[in-house]
């Protein structure tokens, strides 16, 4: 079952390295925040109509506290970092976000720290760095932050989604994480967008692209995943964004692949192995019982 799980939930991650080919060719010139607030809103809206349950009133201060560090706070981080580093830098430094999970995992949750998983982690960032980074990347102050307080924040987002785990199944919770997420991102959107865009038929293609799949589908494995596994074995399978990335430059936008780039994958890969060694899947393995309503 374990290795199941694993598959079903590095497909999150391996989507999620479709979004720059996605972004660029489906919606240019679109605010990264309009893209972030349409990814996260109508993707949750839709699967609160498919489970049709809200979340029960005591549960609602730790929904608002992960849908803004796994969408809100994350996202606006990303977006920040992106926009102010070349992309390498600012990979590299989201890769820091497995170290992260090691250490927070071991004071919120009590899971021991062992040093296959620091080591697994050291290594995942070294690969992404050989992976994404060239000798030209240069540095901002504000734009370093930005990447690392988006890496702490998906971090806290992994461990916290581990401990707070409602009686409910992971569509439910998904619904619930993304609705807040989306909440939480109108105000900013709307600060920093304050007028209404125009979307062509391309761009429709691409949001709901990026809401059905990049947001919806691949948060249900994602959350599904961590209900599961050790989040220090999931956190790894993030590598396989930036991997996927690469892969699909090489392949559909004809980037050439270096000597550096290939050895980044395979230290990459190496790291998700050696991050699986010892990690045991997790008691919340079985399926939640139904939570119930007021209604009943």
């Amino acid at each position: 079952m374990q290795s199941r799980d694993l598959i079903l939930t590095a497909l999150a991650p391996a989507i999620w390295g479709s979004s720059y080919i996605v972004t660029t060719n489906f919606l240019p010139g679109h605010s990264p925040f309009t893209v972030a607030l349409l990814r996260a809103l109508p993707a949750g809206l839709l699967l609160l109509l498919l489970v049709r349950q809200l979340p029960p009133p005591g549960w609602v201060p730790k929904l608002l506290v992960l849908g803004a560090l796994n969408f809100s706070l994350f996202w606006t981080f990303l977006f920040l970092s992106a926009y102010r580093l070349p992309g390498g830098v600012a990979a590299t430094l989201g890769a820091v976000q497995p170290l992260v999970v090691v250490f927070l995992s071991g004071l919120v949750l009590k899971s021991p720290i062992r040093l296959a998983s620091i080591l697994a982690a050291a290594l995942s960032m070294t690969g992404v760095a050989l992976l994404v980074l060239t000798p030209a990347a240069k540095l901002d102050t504000i734009g370093v932050l930005a990447g690392l307080g988006g890496a702490i924040s998906m971090a806290a987002g992994v461990v916290l989604t581990r401990k707070w785990q409602p009686p409910v199944p992971p569509l439910t919770f998904t619904a619930w994480q993304l609705t807040a997420g989306g909440v939480l991102l109108i105000p900013l959107t709307v600060w920093a967008v304050p007028e209404m865009p125009s979307f062509t038929a391309e761009n429709i293609l691409g949001l709901a692209y990026m809401s059905l799949i990049g947001g919806a589908l691949t948060y249900i494995l994602w959350f599904r995943g961590l209900a599961r596994i050790e989040p220090s074995a999931v956190s790894l399978l993030g590598v396989l964004s930036p991997l996927t990335a690469v892969i699909l430059g090489w392949l559909f936008m004809q980037e050439i692949l270096s000597l550096y780039q290939m050895i980044g994958a395979g230290l990459a890969l190496f790291s998700l192995w050696l991050g699986q060694q010892g990690a045991k899947p997790g008691a919340a393995g079985k399926a939640p019982k139904p939570l119930r309503t007021a209604a009943e």
